[in-house]
């Protein structure tokens, strides 16, 4: 099978600036809802055709995300699976590869809920059309508890309310078999369209949003995904998402079943994935309480200082590889001529070694579930997080899975970025990998 296509690019012909985009020819099922930053679909097909894959073969995304490995691999008859620890993502991703809903029934269910949810709002004293000069003495918001995980200002008053009845409409009046892809929808309507959030590319607040229109938002979000299902709900092809911790997977994957690896894990680069995709997750329920929120970040590989836990001991994996437990001093080092003693600082060197050390066990957890000669495309990028201190992430992840028998098959180019610390560019590359069995 040829995976190229006339209105395709794959990602070297595009100019770097370009790379990262989401192209326009792209954005049916990839743009229901995707990270801001996540690895581009022309990424994907490149090591669809490098690799010569087939509708006979098999992919893994173990870091799938929003589901961009799964989505590109079904357009293309090609079976997959994809692995999330995030309760969001993991939801996005498994809504996305699900396509057999009726176009049709979608939008006229979508339609009673948005006549629906414009009735209760008008009773609420608020008009969803217009902005409303006398607001109503007391506006709906989430519990105390989930309030208090909320980004500052990532949303207001009035399109908080307005959401929180919409949400309960689309609970109480959606169809079973479509209230997933209408959750969906107002997740990316959420965050999009009513939040003031902003992304380049941390999450923050950017321009405050007094009001906004909400139903009309999530309908046009609801179209876009109908017209998308037209184009393609004939497509039968096995996609299946699975709510894992990528570090032990092995039990729950049938064994020498995965042909290839398309992903791009985590780096350690201070991104706290779960503060990415908080306020979506807070309003549809994955997560309540900091209880909870620790309970997702355990689950998740250490790539941030808001994510260490005193009993995290991933770096016992690597404490032999001299090259990581010299980086790792070298950052406390640092630290300490610096002069730096907050308590996210400290724990800088932590994060790398365990970083690193939960990739080594994703890495040999991995070997059982690969085919022989099976081959693997990690995109990672070049930090400098810690006090400007270089990460090379690509050579240093092949040395760990070197450890573990994997052949480092080289190391490809994908783009630079620039750093937010030090203005310089950082290389993300892909390195590529095989399992010799």
């Amino acid at each position: 099978m040829s995976i190229t296509h006339p209105k395709y690019n794959t990602n070297h012909e595009l100019p770097n600036s370009k790379r990262n985009v989401l192209e326009i020819q792209d954005q049916a099922i990839h743009d229901w809802y995707r990270f801001v930053l996540s690895f581009p679909p022309q990424l994907v097909r490149k090591y669809l055709q490098d690799f010569n894959i087939t509708p006979t073969q098999k992919v893994l995304d173990p870091f799938c995300g929003t589901g961009t490995t799964n989505v590109e691999c079904k357009l293309f008859g090609i079976p997959s699976v994809g692995i999330e620890s995030n309760p969001f993502p993991f939801f996005a991703s498994k809504v996305k590869v699900n396509w057999d809903k009726d176009p049709d029934q979608l939008n006229k269910n979508s339609q009673l809920i948005a006549e629906m949810a414009l009735k209760a709002i008008r009773e609420s004293g608020v008009d969803d059309s217009q902005y409303t000069e006398h607001l109503p003495q007391k506006l709906l918001s989430l519990s105390i508890e989930s309030e208090k995980l909320l980004i500052r200002n990532s949303i207001s008053p009035l399109p908080k309310h307005k959401s929180i009845i919409l949400l309960e409409c689309i609970k109480n009046f959606g169809e079973e078999q479509y209230r997933e892809l209408e959750e969906l929808a107002f997740a990316k309507s959420l965050v999009f369209h009513f939040s003031n959030l902003s992304f380049g590319p941390e999450v923050g607040v950017g321009k405050i949003k007094k009001d906004i229109p909400v139903v009309e938002n999530w309908l046009f979000e609801i179209k876009k995904m109908a017209a998308d299902l037209k184009q393609n709900r004939d497509n039968y092809t096995e996609a299946n998402i699975y709510q894992l911790d990528s570090r032990s997977l092995s039990q729950d994957l049938e064994r020498n079943s995965i042909d290839f690896v398309i992903t791009s894990p985590p780096y350690p680069n201070e991104k706290d994935y779960t503060r990415t995709t908080r306020l979506e997750s807070v309003f549809l329920g994955f997560i309540n309480d900091s209880e909870e929120l620790r309970s997702v970040k355990k689950g998740l590989v250490r790539s941030n200082s808001r994510g260490i836990y005193k009993v995290d001991n991933d770096y016992s994996e690597i404490e032999d590889i001299s090259e990581i437990m010299e980086l790792t001093k070298e950052i406390e080092r640092r630290r300490i001529e610096l002069g730096k003693t907050s308590g996210f600082e400290k724990m800088y060197y932590k994060v790398t070694m365990n970083y690193f050390g939960g990739m080594a066990k994703h890495l040999s957890e991995l070997r059982s579930v690969l085919k022989p000669g099976a081959k693997l495309a990690y995109v990672v990028g070049d930090q400098a997080s810690y006090f400007r201190i270089l990460i090379r992430t690509s050579e240093l992840l092949g040395t760990v899975a070197k450890k573990y028998g994997y052949e480092v098959l080289g190391i490809d180019p994908f783009r630079t970025r620039l750093a937010t610390a030090t203005r310089n560019q950082l290389r993300e590359d892909v390195l590529l990998l095989r399992w010799p069995g």
